[in-house]
C-alpha cells in the first residue's frame, strides 16, 4: 500500500503564503505523506480532477484580487463551463492569509473555497482566516485551523500498516545541496535569459538611479525621497495606478557579519543541485558567490516566523538554546516568540546571534530552508510617461523607529535606496512593473477626487498628470500632511496646475493649528461639492494611505455627506457606498 498523497498550493505577492505552505508540506512529510508544493499559477490546474488531497493556501490582494501567480488559475477555476461535479472526487481546505483592516478580508480565501464546493469538491474543514491584524498574527489561526485539519485527515487517510509518523522535531533531509568550488569559475555570474525579456521578478530591468532627493524639511522627523529612474531602453510601460516593485539588497554590514557567524567566505562559489527534482531558484546565478547569496537573496533581515525556529531547533548545540528554541516554535510558546520577536520587530541575523552554538552548527545545506527569499517591495509610481518620458518616480519614506531593543529598527529596501548617490558613481537598481489596484476612468468627462494624505498623494500625482497630458480636467485632490512647512509635498507643482484651472487642491496641515485637522475634516466641509460629483457627475473617488485610521475615517465622512448633502438615510448612504465601490467608482489602495 502506498504512501498517501497531499499537494499544498500557494498564490501569494509575498512570501508568507509560500512560507505557510512549505510548513504544512513538512508536517505533512513527518505523517508519511508523499507531498508535493507549488505556486498555483505553475501548476497544470486541469489536473485537479484526479488529485485526491489538496490544501489551498492564498493571500488577497488590491481590492479583493488574486495575488500575481495564482491569477492563471483563478481564470480557469471561474470558467462558467465546468460542470458541478468536476471536482467531485477532491477532499480539500482553504487557508486563508489576509489582513482584517481590509474591507475584503480574505475575499479570494472564501471565495476560492465557495467556488470548490459549486465543482463538488469535499472540505475537510471549514475554511480558516488568517489575520495578521491579531496580536499573535496568523498563527492565532492557523495553529488550531491545522489541527483540525490533520485529525480529519488522519482519519480519512490511515497509514498503511506498520507506518508511523515522525515526531515534530525530526529533522528533514534539506531541499538543495551546496556544491562549493575550488576553483573561481572564468567569466561574471550569469542567470538564464530569455532573449529580450520582459522585465519581472526573474528578469528585472537594471534601471538608473537620477536623482535621489529629500523632499521633507531637514528638521522634520521623517526623511522622504523622490527618486528618479531611468527606464529609457526598456520595453517598460505603465499607466497611473501602475506599481514599480524592486527588489532590496542587504547591507555590506549584515552581509559580512552573517558569513562571519556561519565561518561561510563571501567570496567562494557554488553551485546549487536538488534533492528532489524540485526546480532550482530561478533567480541565483549558477554558479554563485556566497556573497551574491546573502546579499540578493537570502532575507536576513526580515522578523523570523515561527517555521525559522522549528527548523533552527533541529541543530541546537546547547540545552539551553535548545529548551528555548522548542519553546519558540510551540504552539505554546506563541505569546513568548512573539514578545521576543514581533514586537520589537527583532531580525533574523539578530536571532542567530542570540543562539550562537546552534548557529555555528548549522549546516550551510539547509540555509534556504531555513531563511526565506527576499520578497520585493511595492512602490505606487508617482509619475506619468506623459510627463516624464522614459522615466519612473517613486516618493520614498524612509522607514526607522525604536522599539525596545537598542539598534533602530530599519527598512530593509528604503534604506538601502536611500543610501544610493547618483552623483558619486552609476546606480543600478531591479525593477519591473505591474498593474497596480487603482484604474482611473478614461472618458474625459468624468471628474475624479482623490483622497492622498502624506506619501498616499504618490499614484494621485501620476494620475494627475497623465489626465492634465490628456486634457482632462475635473481633478480634485486632498492632501494632507503635518504642516505647510515641512512636509507638503510637490506644492509648487500643485501651485502650477491651480493657476492652470487644472486642479483644485484641499490641504489638511494637522499639526500647523491648535486642533488639528484632517482630510477627512476637508472632505465633510465640501459636503455639497463632493455629493454634485460623485452622484450628480457620475464621479470617481479614490483613497490612498496608511491603513490604520485614515481608510475609516474618509469612509465614514463620505456617509455623513451623504446623509447631509444629499438627505439619505443610513442605510442609503451604505447601499450607496456599496454600489460605488461594486462598480468601481469608490477604489481605495492602503497599507499597514
Amino acid at each position: 500500500m502506498a504512501a498517501p498523497a497531499l499537494l499544498v498550493l500557494y498564490g501569494s505577492q509575498t512570501g508568507t503564503a509560500q512560507d505557510t505552505a512549505e510548513r504544512i508540506g513538512r508536517q505533512a512529510q513527518r505523517r508519511c505523506f508523499r507531498v508535493r508544493v507549488e505556486a498555483l499559477d505553475s501548476y497544470d490546474v486541469a489536473g485537479l480532477i484526479s488529485e485526491p488531497l489538496v490544501v489551498f493556501v492564498c493571500s488577497t490582494t488590491g481590492q479583493g484580487e488574486p495575488p500575481d501567480n495564482m491569477k492563471n488559475f483563478w481564470r480557469f477555476l471561474f470558467r462558467k463551463s465546468l460542470p458541478s461535479t468536476a471536482l467531485c472526487r477532491l477532499d480539500c481546505a482553504v487557508l486563508g492569509l489576509g489582513d482584517s483592516s481590509y474591507a475584503r478580508f480574505n475575499f479570494v480565501a472564501k471565495k476560492l473555497h465557495k467556488r470548490l464546493m459549486q465543482l463538488g469538491a469535499n472540505a475537510i474543514v471549514p475554511v480558516g482566516l488568517g489575520d495578521d491584524q491579531h496580536d499573535l498574527g496568523p498563527d492565532a489561526v492557523i495553529d488550531p485551523w491545522l489541527a483540525e485539519f490533520w485529525l480529519r485527515v488522519r482519519e480519512m487517510y490511515p497509514l498503511p500498516a506498520g507506518w508511523s509518523a515522525q515526531s515534530d522535531d525530526f529533522l528533514l533531509p534539506s531541499r538543495y545541496v551546496f556544491d562549493f568550488l575550488e576553483a573561481t569559475p572564468d567569466g561574471p555570474e550569469k542567470v538564464a535569459q530569455r532573449e529580450t525579456p520582459q522585465p519581472s521578478r526573474q528578469h528585472p530591468f537594471l534601471a538608473r538611479m537620477v536623482t535621489n532627493q529629500r523632499v521633507t524639511h531637514p528638521s522634520h522627523f521623517q526623511d522622504v525621497r523622490l527618486i528618479e529612474f531611468d527606464i529609457g531602453g526598456s520595453p517598460i510601460e505603465f499607466t497611473a495606478g501602475d506599481v514599480v516593485m524592486i527588489s532590496p539588497r542587504n547591507s555590506m554590514e549584515n552581509v559580512d557579519l552573517f558569513c562571519r557567524l556561519l565561518r561561510l567566505d563571501p567570496d567562494q562559489h557554488f553551485t546549487l543541485r536538488s534533492r528532489d527534482s524540485a526546480p532550482l531558484p530561478t533567480r541565483l546565478p549558477q554558479p554563485c558567490t556566497v556573497r551574491h547569496l546573502v546579499e540578493r537573496y537570502l532575507d536576513i533581515s526580515c522578523v523570523p516566523r515561527r517555521s525559522i525556529f522549528e527548523l533552527l531547533a533541529g541543530f541546537a548545540a546547547s540545552d539551553l538554546e535548545d529548551e528555548k528554541l522548542r519553546e519558540f516554535a510551540s504552539a505554546q510558546g506563541q505569546e513568548e516568540l512573539h514578545d521576543y520577536c514581533t514586537r520589537p520587530r527583532r531580525t533574523l541575523l539578530e536571532v542567530l546571534q542570540d543562539f550562537p552554538h546552534t548557529t555555528a552548527a548549522l549546516q550551510v545545506d539547509y540555509l534556504l530552508d531555513l531563511i526565506p527569499e527576499m520578497s520585493p517591495r511595492a512602490f505606487s509610481i508617482a509619475s506619468s510617461l506623459h510627463a516624464h518620458p522614459g522615466r519612473i518616480h517613486i516618493l520614498l519614506a524612509v522607514v526607522q523607529y525604536k522599539t525596545r531593543l537598542h539598534k533602530p529598527r530599519q527598512g530593509l529596501c528604503s534604506t538601502w535606496l536611500a543610501s544610493l548617490d547618483p552623483q558619486a558613481g552609476e546606480q543600478r537598481v531591479p525593477l519591473w512593473v505591474k498593474k497596480g489596484g487603482l484604474t482611473f476612468p478614461s472618458d474625459p468627462e468624468v471628474p475624479v477626487v482623490m483622497v492622498g494624505p502624506g506619501t498616499g498623494v504618490a499614484p494621485f500625482r501620476a494620475a494627475i498628470q497623465e489626465r492634465v497630458a490628456l486634457g482632462r480636467r475635473g481633478n480634485y485632490l486632498f492632501f494632507g500632511c503635518r504642516q505647510e512647512s515641512r512636509d507638503f509635498y510637490f506644492e509648487a507643482e500643485w501651485a502650477e496646475l491651480m493657476k492652470a484651472q487644472s486642479l483644485a487642491l484641499f490641504t489638511a496641515f494637522s499639526r500647523d493649528q491648535e486642533e488639528k485637522i484632517y482630510v477627512q475634516h476637508r472632505l465633510r466641509e465640501q459636503g455639497p461639492l463632493l455629493w454634485d460629483l460623485l452622484v450628480n457627475n457620475t464621479g470617481h473617488l479614490y483613497i490612498a494611505g496608511n491603513a490604520k485610521l485614515m481608510p475609516a475615517a474618509v469612509t465614514d465622512a463620505l456617509r455623513a455627506i451623504f446623509e447631509s448633502a444629499g438627505g439619505l438615510s443610513t442605510s442609503a448612504s451604505e447601499e450607496l457606498l456599496a454600489k460605488l465601490e461594486r462598480v468601481g467608482r469608490f477604489q481605495s489602495e492602503t497599507w499597514s
